[in-house]
C-alpha cells in the first residue's frame, strides 16, 4: 500500500532535542523573557519620549503671537522661545518623523525575522537616540536641518514595532502572548506620561533655556537603554547565553520547535487574507486615534482650554496613563477569559478592539464640546477616550501574533507601513481644521476620530480572526511505503528516515509513525 499523509507542523510538535527532558511549564516570573518584554516596554518609552518631546517642546520653543483668547488677538509669548515657526511650519515639523518612520516599517520586520530582533533594535534606538541629542543644535541652526533631524529619527526608531512583533513571535508561549505585548507596549503610554510631565517641568526649570533639555535629557537615556538591550537580550530563547534549559525548552516547545526557523513569506496568501485586511484596517483607525491624540493633546489644552505650561504637560499626560493601566489590565483579562473557555480568541480579539473604538468615539465627540469653562471635564473625556484605547492591547495590537505567528514581525512592519500615514496625516489636518484656533474648529478633528471609530469597529468587529490561518501553518507530504504494517499511529517509536523538519516539505520515510492523529490528516 502506497499514500500521502498531509501532517500539519502547526503549533503542536514533538519535543525539541536536548539533554534537558524537562519541558514543564516554567513560570514568567524572574524569566528570561519577562526580561525581555520590560526591556521592550522601556524601548517604547524610550521611542515616544524622543518621539513626542517636541509635541511639548514646541509650546514653549515658539513664540507664539497669534492666539485667540477670548475672541481677541494677543501676544503669548513664552519666556524662553526663540524661533517664529508659523503654524504650518510648527505641523511639518510634528509630521516629519513619519515620513521617516514609515520607510523603515517593512523592512525592519524583514531583517528581523531573517537576522533576528535584537541588533535591528539596537541600531534604530542608537541612531534615534543620537539625533535627539541633536535636534536643539539643528532648531538653532536651521529650520530644514530640524526637518531632516526628525525624518532621521523616524527612520531608525521606525524599527521598534516590527522588531518587538517579531521577538514576541519568537519568545512568547501562546498562553502568555496578550500579557506579554500588553506589557511591550504599555511603554507607549508610558512614555508619554513620563515625557508630557517631565517636559512641561523641564521647559521651565530645565538648562539650555529650558526646551533644550527637553530633547538632551531623553536622548541621554535612550543611549543608556541601548548598553542594556546590548547586554541582556537574545533574538531567540535558543542563542540566549543565560536562559535556563528548562524555560528554552519551554517555550520551543510550546511554539513548535520550526517557530526558530525562518520562512518565505507566502505574499500572495498574505494579500487574500480576510484576517489581515480586517487587521490592517483596524491598524489604521486606532493609528489615527493615537497619532491626533498624542500629538495635538497639548496644542488643543493650550488653544482651547488655555491651561499654562506646566499644567499643559501634566494634565496632557493623564489620558496617556489611563491608557497605560487600562492596557494591562485588558491583557490581563483577556488571558483570563480565553484559558477558562470562556471566549475564544476571535471572540476576545473582536470584542476588546470593539469596546475600544466605541468607547473611545463617543468620549471624543463629548470632548468637541467642551470649552475652557469645563476644561477638567475635557481632560476627563480625553482620559476615558485614552482608556478605551487601552483595550486595544488585547485587540488590533496582538492580532499578527494571533492568526500568523511566525510571520508577526513582516506582517506587522507591513500594516504599520500603512498606518504610519495617520502620523504624517494628522496633524497636517488638525492644522489645517483649526487656523483660528477655536472650539468648533476642534470640534471637527473630534468627528474624524469618530468616523475612524466606526469604520474601525465594523470591519474588525465583524471579520478579524484569531486562529491560525492555513497559509500560515506549514503541511508536510510523507509518502507511505506497502511495507508499513498494522496501525501507524501505534506505539512503537520507530526511527524517522531523514529529517522531516529539514528544508523542503516533501519527505520520504518507512516504518511506523508515532505522531498526534489530531494533527494529522490522511489521503489514503
Amino acid at each position: 500500500m502506497t499514500g500521502k499523509i498531509a501532517v500539519s507542523t502547526g503549533p503542536q510538535h514533538k519535543q525539541p532535542a536536548s539533554d534537558d527532558t524537562d519541558n514543564s511549564s516554567h513560570s514568567v516570573c524572574c524569566s528570561q523573557r519577562l526580561i525581555l518584554v520590560l526591556m521592550t516596554c522601556l524601548g517604547a518609552v524610550m521611542v515616544e519620549s524622543n518621539r513626542s518631546n517636541l509635541s511639548v517642546g514646541i509650546v514653549c520653543m515658539v513664540n507664539d503671537t497669534d492666539s485667540y483668547i477670548n475672541g481677541t488677538t494677543t501676544t503669548a509669548q513664552s519666556k524662553n522661545a526663540e524661533f517664529y515657526w508659523s503654524k504650518t511650519e510648527q505641523a511639518g515639523i510634528l509630521s516629519a518623523y513619519y515620513y521617516g518612520y514609515i520607510v523603515t516599517q517593512l523592512p525592519s520586520g524583514m531583517l528581523a525575522a531573517k537576522y533576528g530582533g535584537k541588533y535591528v533594535m539596537l541600531t534604530g534606538l542608537l541612531i534615534g537616540s543620537i539625533t535627539s541629542v541633536l535636534l536643539p543644535i539643528g532648531a538653532r541652526t536651521s529650520i530644514y536641518l530640524v526637518y531632516a533631524l526628525r525624518v532621521m529619527m523616524g527612520l531608525a526608531m521606525g524599527v521598534y514595532n516590527p522588531t518587538t512583533q517579531a521577538m514576541i513571535g519568537r519568545w512568547a508561549p501562546p498562553s502568555e502572548r496578550t500579557i506579554l505585548v500588553a506589557i511591550s507596549y504599555a511603554g507607549f503610554p508610558f512614555g508619554i506620561i513620563s515625557t508630557f510631565t517631565i517636559s512641561g517641568l523641564l521647559c521651565i526649570y530645565g538648562f539650555d533655556h529650558g526646551w533644550g533639555s527637553v530633547f538632551y535629557v531623553p536622548g541621554a537615556v535612550s543611549i543608556l537603554w541601548c548598553f542594556l538591550w546590548f547586554l541582556l537580550i537574545a533574538s531567540t530563547p535558543a542563542e540566549h547565553p543565560r536562559i535556563s534549559k528548562r524555560e528554552r525548552n519551554y517555550i520551543i516547545r510550546s511554539l513548535g520547535e520550526k517557530s526558530q526557523r525562518n520562512y518565505k513569506t507566502p505574499w500572495s496568501d498574505i494579500l487574500r487574507s480576510r484576517a489581515m485586511w480586517s487587521f490592517v484596517t483596524a491598524h489604521f483607525c486606532f493609528a489615527w486615534l493615537i497619532y491626533t491624540l498624542t500629538t495635538n493633546t497639548p496644542t488643543f489644552m493650550k488653544e482651547v482650554l488655555h491651561f499654562d505650561i506646566a499644567e499643559n504637560g501634566l494634565l496632557s499626560s493623564v489620558p496617556s496613563l489611563c491608557q497605560f493601566v487600562f492596557g494591562l489590565l485588558a491583557g490581563n483579562l483577556s488571558d483570563f477569559l480565553r484559558s477558562r473557555k470562556y471566549l475564544s480568541t476571535t471572540a476576545a480579539r473582536r470584542i476588546f478592539q470593539s469596546g475600544a473604538f466605541l468607547g473611545a468615539g463617543g468620549c471624543l465627540i463629548g470632548t468637541g464640546f467642551m470649552d475652557a469653562e469645563r476644561r477638567y471635564y475635557a481632560v476627563f473625556l480625553l482620559s476615558a477616550a485614552m482608556s478605551f484605547l487601552g483595550l486595544g492591547s488585547a485587540g488590533v495590537l496582538v492580532n499578527t501574533a494571533d492568526f500568523a505567528s511566525r510571520y508577526a514581525g513582516v506582517l506587522f512592519g507591513f500594516s504599520n507601513t500603512i498606518a504610519t500615514t495617520p502620523g504624517m496625516l494628522a496633524p497636517l489636518l488638525a492644522g489645517a481644521l483649526t487656523p483660528n484656533k477655536t472650539q468648533e474648529e476642534w470640534r471637527n478633528v473630534f468627528y474624524v476620530c469618530a468616523g475612524f471609530c466606526v469604520l474601525g469597529t465594523v470591519v474588525f468587529g465583524t471579520m478579524a480572526q484569531g486562529d491560525p490561518q492555513p497559509w500560515a501553518t506549514e503541511k508536510m507530504e510523507v509518502v507511505v511505503e506497502e511495507d508499513m504494517k498494522g496501525d501507524p499511529w501505534g506505539s512503537n517509536n520507530d526511527v524517522w528516515k531523514g529529517d522531516p523538519w529539514g528544508s523542503t516539505n516533501d519527505v520520504c520515510l518507512t516504518g511506523k509513525l508515532h505522531l498526534n492523529p489530531e494533527s494529522v490528516s490522511t489521503h489514503l
